[in-house]
This record gives C-alpha cells, sequence and structure tokens, in this order.
C-alpha cells in the first residue's frame, strides 16, 4: 500500500484564505446576556480599546427598545464617545485609519433603524445597521415578534433607508445549522434566505449560529454551498456561537470552505439578551432556550491565537488581545472562556527556565556530543524492517 500525501494546506484546500478579518461584537453581544449592567465606562473602554488592538469591524451597541434591552440604555452616550475627536487623535497617534473603521448597531425593528437613521444625521451614527431573520419561524418570532413574511417587507424598507443615508445594512441568517425551539433545519433554507437579503440590497450577510448547534463536518457544507450560489467571500461573516466547546473545530471548516470574515468576543462572552438585569426581571427575548452558563460565542482571544499560529493575517496586536482579555474577567467578574489569556501562545522558543538541571553535564560525562539524539553507531537515517508495526507478536 503507497500514500501518497500533498503537504501543502491550501493545495488542499485552495479557498482557505491567507488573511481573514476577524470583527468584535464583545460590547454589543457579549454583554447583552450579562445580568447585570456593564457600566457605559467599560463600555467605551472596551470598544476603543479593540480598535487599538487592531479590530476594524466592532459592534459597539444595539438601538432597540431599552424597555426589552436595558443593557444597552447608554447607546447614544457610548455612539459619543466613539465618535468623539479624543478618540480620533488616539486612533491617528497609533496608526489606526479611523475612516475605515466599520461600527455596527444592531437594529433588529424598524424604530431602530430610524433612531440609527437619527444618530447618523446628528453624526455620531453607525456605520452599517443589522437585522435578522431565522429559518426557523418560531425562533424569528421569539426575537422579532412577527412573521417573516411581515419581517421580510419591514427589511427591505429598513434597507432602503438606511442605504438612502449612507448607511450599510447587513442580514443576519440565523437557525443555519439548527434552531433551539423546533429542532433540525435545513441548509437549503439558509442559502435561499441569504439571496433573499441581496434582491432587496443587503451589503452583507452573517451566517449565524445561535445556539451551538453547528458541527464542522455541515459548516464545510454550507458554507461551500453558499459560496458556490455567491462567490464573494467578503459578503459573508461566520457568527458561531459555543455549547458545546467545539466551535474551534468549525472555524477551521469555515476557513477550508473559503470563508475570511469571522467574529467573537472576548471570554466567549454571549448568548441571548438577558431576561434579567441587576435585581430586576426584564422581558428580553423570554426565558432561556439553553443553560444560561454555558453558552457564548467564540472566543476571541483563543481565535485570534489559532489563526495566527495557521500563520493567516489577521491585523491584530496578539499580546494586547490577551491583556485585554484578562481585564475583562475583572470586568465581568468570573473566570471566562479563554484559554489563550492563561496559556498565552505557543512559544517558539520554549520556557527554558523550566529545563531540569544536569543535562550538559550528563552528555559530558557519557562522552556524547551535543545535540546527539540516537547511539552513534546507529545509522543517521532509520531504516524500516521488512515488517512492521501491528502484526502477531508471537510469530
Amino acid at each position: 500500500m503507497i500514500f501518497m500525501t500533498e503537504y501543502d494546506y491550501w493545495k488542499i484546500f485552495p479557498r482557505m484564505p491567507k488573511k481573514v478579518t476577524i470583527g468584535d461584537i464583545t460590547v454589543r453581544d457579549g454583554f447583552q446576556h450579562e445580568e447585570k449592567f456593564i457600566s457605559t465606562n467599560a463600555k467605551i473602554f472596551y470598544a476603543q480599546e479593540m480598535i487599538l488592538a487592531g479590530a476594524k469591524e466592532i459592534e459597539v451597541t444595539n438601538l432597540g427598545n431599552p424597555a426589552g434591552i436595558p443593557q444597552f440604555r447608554d447607546a447614544e452616550q457610548v455612539l459619543v464617545a466613539l465618535r468623539s475627536d479624543a478618540f480620533k487623535k488616539r486612533c491617528e497617534r497609533a496608526g489606526v485609519k479611523y475612516d475605515e473603521l466599520v461600527m455596527t448597531a444592531v437594529t433588529i425593528r424598524e424604530p431602530a433603524v430610524d433612531t440609527a437613521i437619527e444618530l447618523r444625521k446628528k453624526g455620531i451614527g453607525p456605520d452599517r445597521v443589522l437585522m435578522m431573520v431565522s429559518t426557523d419561524p418560531e425562533h424569528h418570532f421569539a426575537n422579532s415578534g412577527t412573521t417573516l413574511t411581515q419581517y421580510w417587507k419591514e427589511a427591505e424598507r429598513c434597507i432602503k433607508k438606511a442605504r438612502d443615508v449612507g448607511m450599510k445594512m447587513c442580514g443576519t441568517v440565523s437557525t443555519i445549522w439548527g434552531s433551539p425551539i423546533t429542532g433540525a433545519t435545513e441548509l437549503k433554507d439558509a442559502v435561499e434566505f441569504t439571496k433573499r437579503f441581496f434582491s432587496i440590497g443587503a451589503h452583507d450577510i452573517e451566517h449565524a449560529d445561535h445556539d451551538g448547534s453547528a458541527s464542522a463536518a455541515q459548516v464545510y457544507r454550507y458554507f461551500s454551498m453558499v459560496l458556490d450560489a455567491m462567490p464573494n467571500p467578503e459578503a459573508h461573516l461566520c457568527h458561531l456561537h459555543e455549547t458545546k466547546r467545539v466551535a474551534s473545530a468549525s472555524i477551521l471548516a469555515a476557513l477550508q470552505a473559503g470563508i475570511n470574515r469571522f467574529e467573537g468576543t472576548l471570554g466567549g462572552l454571549g448568548g441571548q439578551p438577558a431576561n434579567f438585569l441587576d435585581d430586576c426581571p426584564v422581558r428580553g427575548t423570554g426565558e432561556y432556550y439553553y443553560d444560561p452558563r454555558y453558552v457564548g460565542l467564540i472566543t476571541l482571544e483563543d481565535l485570534i491565537v489559532m489563526i495566527d499560529e495557521l500563520g493567516i493575517e489577521h491585523g491584530y496586536n496578539v499580546d494586547r488581545v490577551l491583556w485585554l482579555g484578562r481585564k475583562m474577567e475583572k470586568t465581568i467578574g468570573r473566570r471566562l472562556r479563554s484559554e489563550a489569556i492563561i496559556n498565552g501562545r505557543t512559544l517558539k522558543e520554549g520556557h527554558p527556565e523550566h529545563a531540569r538541571p544536569g543535562l550538559s553535564k550528563l552528555i559530558q560525562k557519557a562522552g556524547e556530543k551535543p545535540g546527539q539524539l540516537v547511539p552513534p553507531e546507529w545509522p543517521p537515517q532509520a531504516i524500516l524492517p521488512e515488517k512492521w508495526g501491528p502484526m502477531d507478536w508471537k510469530k
């Protein structure tokens, strides 16, 4: 039996990118699941610091009715700080091209889009807004309170409104790989919904797994279907949640399919909008449909380290992101999901301070040469016997 292996990863997966964009959505999607109010100062700090660390695409708030999502009652204050001359000067000093940043606000319903437009006219509005459909009508109703037919008409109106004032509209397609309410879904429905969004003028599409249903094989299959039908990777964004800690495998599968835009949150924060804030129940989007302790997005710190160690360009200062991840644990007040903030990156130079003393003396005493790995009388390269590997050891 002869195996012929291709060692060049990019020849095996020719669609796999060598450069990606990784968006930060901590301040919006990450904080929406928290059951305590995250201070306005903290939201501004993390949004600004993540931009200075390399984020080019960032979700900064939700412009929906604060009665349902009071975590974002400070939306305008956050936007004011991000649009301030003081922050623009910080970006300039740091070499960040402020005009190339894309700041997004979530606007699930039309009144929120109208709010974004008014803020835009005041000079503090977002560059991009976001509306969302689910291929499962029940999940869609839980998030938006409408039928899909009603919502498509609303989205069509809102996309035109947004474009008229120079705002991009991202269309999110959810329950691609399954719904936490009704179970299995069909991938082809999500491909069709993606086409529908583009047909009414959406700028780009966020393909979302909001409950951790996705598996690597199905992620590869889905994004291959998407790029076969709509072959522009810049138009597609991969958004994965965690419930089983397998999303990193799905990220690799998405890369192999050709996706080059991803997003995550510091510490893997996030999930369904909270139905409790501080000491008071709030509406949110109703009862949680998964254990709220074990849900969140792909961990941004770990994702960036993974991409970095694959040799893919990403544009982040990795050490600065890991520092922010450690700070986030103090902000939230508990241990979060990132492993990279504890273990860091794989260091090529290793940790020589942990070496056991005495090896050099033992080598000298044994009469061996430094760097000698096998007995000197052995051939320089191993010679395999005619029969090797698993066999009947009695013969």
